[in-house]
């Protein structure tokens, strides 16, 4: 496996920063100047002052997203904080760029305080035309998330909605390749932090227009003492509120013990958690998601050998990655096409559905698009722009 940890830093210290800013209007002479800052600015500016949208037309704002992150759950490394978390925010702001023609800014603060984050992102929300959260820990990233619903541009949580958008696609294809309906599933999720939580949600469609949402039989959310049940003593609020869309059976025990007779096991926690054993106890042609980064809570082989029929992870070096790219360039690209407020969850469940319907010779090892597929990000945009568009 290539060295991609060294040659990473390297290429790193040789760009130093991965983005930067391209001008769009060539200044060569007085003429150019004076349309470009003063005195002619003032007149765009004067428009803007009457009429605050007017910026979506005459500003950057029509096109640009904040990538924003407090650097405390940054992938497998943890909270690392903002400094070390620029080069992920980077990564992401050229991602936005180069599939969808997005221009993006990684906005990386040194406060853990959910009410300063809040406010920060207010204060901001002037120039951007959406807010990509990045990296925030459970449980604040809900209420960063929530709170910030009402600023009047997209405020969207990668870890979490791309996450389950992604993943949704992926059972889509799944459950018809091994010939089941998507209301027959029971599922088990492992990881009850901010992907766990917003998988649970979208299979359970909780808030989604049922006439574009087809529930899952069930799904048990487990975290590292087991499945959240109505009889534990120690659940935190979000995870109390998450009875109300998981576990109709409130069956209790440990992950192994769940995950007997279940159809699906979506991994969102920790490597090496289950063997070949563990999957040979779930219902026949299993369908395996284990997508921690580095080491998939079971390796594919390993899931294999145990009988899953379908088996995918977050890594790109095997079949079916569940990879965010996937999504969050499309659905901001169609939120800001359609000038949306905000991601709804029928935006969401028209992106999941896109995108599952965007993979070309769907087979057990391709339930979703290649990453690199510079297609998709098009379908999914269009999907989500008409589902933010009022009906005619």
């Amino acid at each position: 496996m290539p060295d991609f940890f060294e040659r990473s830093l390297i290429v790193h210290e040789h760009l130093r920063g991965k983005i930067g800013t391209v001008s769009k209007m060539p200044i060569v002479d007085h003429d150019d100047l004076s349309l470009a800052y003063t005195p002619g600015v003032a007149r765009p500016c004067s428009v803007i002052a009457e009429d605050k949208e007017k910026a979506r037309d005459l500003t950057l704002k029509r096109n640009s997203v904040a990538v924003v992150s407090d650097g405390s759950a940054v992938l497998g490394l943890g909270n690392i904080g903002p400094y070390a978390s620029i080069p992920v925010m980077e990564g992401k702001a050229l991602l936005f760029k180069d599939f969808a023609r997005i221009d993006a800014w990684p906005i990386c603060l040194d406060t853990q305080d959910v009410d300063e984050i809040v406010n920060t992102v207010r204060l901001i929300a002037p120039v951007f035309g959406g807010i990509n959260l990045e990296d925030i820990s459970a449980p604040r990233c809900f209420e960063v998330e929530e709170r910030l619903q009402d600023i009047g541009i997209p405020v969207f949580h990668d870890d979490q909605h791309g996450t389950a958008i992604v993943l949704l696609a992926a059972l889509f294809n799944a459950s018809k390749l091994v010939g089941k309906e998507m209301d027959s599933l029971r599922v088990v999720i492992n990881g009850a932090g901010a992907a766990g939580t917003a998988i649970a949600k979208l299979l359970r469609c909780v808030g989604h227009d049922p006439k574009v949402c087809t529930p899952v039989a069930d799904a048990i959310v487990c975290d590292s003492k087991g499945a959240i049940h109505a009889g534990r003593q120690d659940l935190s609020g979000y995870k109390k509120e998450m009875l109300s869309y998981t576990n109709r059976g409130n069956r209790s025990g440990s992950l192994e013990e769940v995950l007997v007779d279940a159809d699906v096991f979506i991994g969102v926690s920790k490597g090496d958690l289950l063997q070949a054993s563990h999957i040979r106890t779930m219902a026949n042609d299993a369908i395996v998601l284990a997508m921690a980064n580095p080491t998939p809570e079971i390796m594919p082989d390993e899931a294999r050998k145990g009988g899953a029929a379908v088996i995918g992870t977050g890594r790109s070096d095997f079949p079916n990655q569940v990879n965010n790219v996937l999504v969050f360039p499309g659905i901001f690209r169609g939120a800001l096409d359609a000038k949306a407020p905000t991601i709804t969850e029928s935006m969401k469940m028209a992106a999941a559905r896109a995108l599952a319907d965007a993979t070309r010779n769907v087979s057990v090892n391709k339930i979703l698009p290649d990453p690199l597929d510079r297609t998709v990000a098009s379908q999914v945009a269009l999907a989500v722009s008409e589902a933010a568009l009022p009906p005619d």
